[in-house]
């Protein structure tokens, strides 16, 4: 078994073809549902609250208002929605028939109109003008021009971007064969384990042992609680900042009694987080989320802060910024145009499709900017660096002590042995004539380290 099947590896959690065609099926359907509902009733109800005329309280049907007693009445408190044209009852509104597409000329008042309908109206027919593809919004407080609003251009961005984020909050809770998102987490909760293993050197138990869930931590006391213990006495050992006296010892803190979910949570990631960092404990807690969201896959948001924190704003920070800068760019340039009169101020669906652009950009940059994590305060990273600086510095010096004594001892030792064999191999040398003629420094030297050699050798084979 390769080691990446045996850990739950990246080859575990690649997405298939069959998560990209759920994605997108989901996507395509919900922006069209978007498009064709949600923002036809939003805007509605957005523009009959903002200018509907004064005193008037609600909306009624052609029926209902057919069927009320005093019409008169009527036409003082409610709009009336004439298949769709929402309007106040003309002098003709009694002529109108549901559902016979009846011309709405003298059937509404044309002072306000709110036609969000696919119908194409003419000026002869119903007093106004309006192409298939059209919205027109008419009333005192908009001016005396009605508002022409084009829905492909000024709305499908929105559509689209709702679509998405719906597409993809949903795709959290789909089973992993076929949840997009759902088994990206489950690839992001691996290498998470995997960047903690490293920035901390503990083997795999440890790590597996600090990332469960506080349930799953605790059901595991009841039926191995020393492999715990064993765990989390080699964590307390490892982050142990003292020396000597100072240093508390694991037995004291910890026996048959502790909690070791509160032992974990309260005391092990305290040494940790000043032993380590901020970053590796905010790491293990996302990861303790991200397996909480596996056993219920309803709490999107602890699998999207894993998601969004240790991978996205990692990988993608700067195209999140970048795309907020060219829809930014995008709605300069219309809002210039549309300041040199090439946009009528009656046609505003560029500029509402350029807005929903550039606030989506920066929603999603802000999103970002929410899950990204702060970077630890300068004045503690200077510390753990002085306090990593003086312990190298201690550990040399310990080390510079020791070979120091190693050399003390090996001259003592053998000081009177390397006098003599000296003093032999110099009167052995000189007592040839040839050599007397050769480099005697070069020779002598020579002599010298072997003796020290051999009387080292000879020393340690008495020790």
């Amino acid at each position: 078994m390769s080691e990446d099947k045996k850990h739950g590896g990246h080859n575990d959690y690649k997405e298939t073809s069959t998560h990209y065609l759920v994605l997108l099926g989901m996507f395509v359907s919900i922006s069209i549902a978007v498009y064709s509902f949600v923002v036809p009733n939003a805007v509605k109800s957005a523009v009959l609250f903002l200018f509907k005329p004064d005193g008037v309280t609600h909306t009624i049907s052609f029926s209902e208002y057919n069927a009320h007693a005093n019409k008169e009445h009527v036409k003082h408190e409610a709009l009336v929605s004439f298949d769709g044209v929402i309007s106040e009852a003309g002098a003709e509104a009694d002529k109108f028939v549901e559902g016979a597409g009846r011309p709405l000329k003298g059937v509404i008042n044309n002072e306000y109109i709110f036609d969000l309908t696919d119908a194409s109206r003419s000026e002869q027919a119903d007093g106004y003008t309006k192409l298939s593809g059209e919205w027109i919004l008419k009333a005192p407080k908009l001016g005396e021009a009605a508002i022409v609003i084009e829905p492909a251009i000024g709305f499908s961005i929105l559509a689209l971007i709702l679509g998405f984020a719906l597409s993809i909050l949903i795709s959290f809770v789909l089973p992993p064969q076929l949840g997009y998102m759902a088994i990206k987490v489950r690839r992001e909760i691996h290498h998470a384990k995997s960047k903690v293993r490293l920035q901390t050197g503990f083997p795999d138990d440890i790590v597996e042992i600090l990332s469960l869930p506080n349930a799953r931590l605790a059901e595991m006391a009841e039926n191995d609680r020393r492999k715990i213990e064993l765990a989390f006495k080699k964590v307390w050992d490892r982050t142990d900042n003292n020396e000597g006296s100072a240093s508390v010892r694991f037995t004291s803190v910890f026996d048959e009694n502790t909690d070791v979910v509160i032992f974990r949570n309260e005391m092990l990631f305290l040494r940790m987080r000043e032993f380590f960092s901020d970053f590796v404990v905010h790491e293990i807690h996302d990861t303790i989320s991200g397996q909480e969201w596996e056993k219920n896959q309803f709490s999107v948001f602890k699998a999207l802060r894993l998601y969004m924190s240790h991978h996205f704003t990692e990988a993608y920070a700067n195209t999140v910024t970048g795309l907020a800068y060219f829809g930014a760019a995008i709605l300069i340039i219309i809002i210039g145009i549309r300041g040199l009169k090439f946009i009528p101020a009656t046609r505003p669906s560029l500029i509402l499709g350029a807005i929903f652009l550039e606030g989506s950009m920066l929603a999603l940059m802000a999103f970002t900017l929410l899950y990204t994590q702060e970077e630890e305060r300068m004045d503690r990273m200077l510390k753990k660096m002085e306090d990593a600086n003086r312990n190298q510095l201690d550990t040399l010096e310990d080390v510079s002590k020791d070979m120091h004594k190693v050399a003390v001892a090996l001259v003592e030792g053998n000081s009177e042995m390397i006098k003599q064999k000296v003093s032999q191999a110099v009167s052995d040398y000189l007592s040839d004539e040839k050599n007397i003629r050769g480099e005697l420094a070069k020779e002598i030297g020579d002599i010298v380290l072997k003796a020290i050699g051999s009387g080292v050798i000879s020393q340690a084979k008495k020790n």
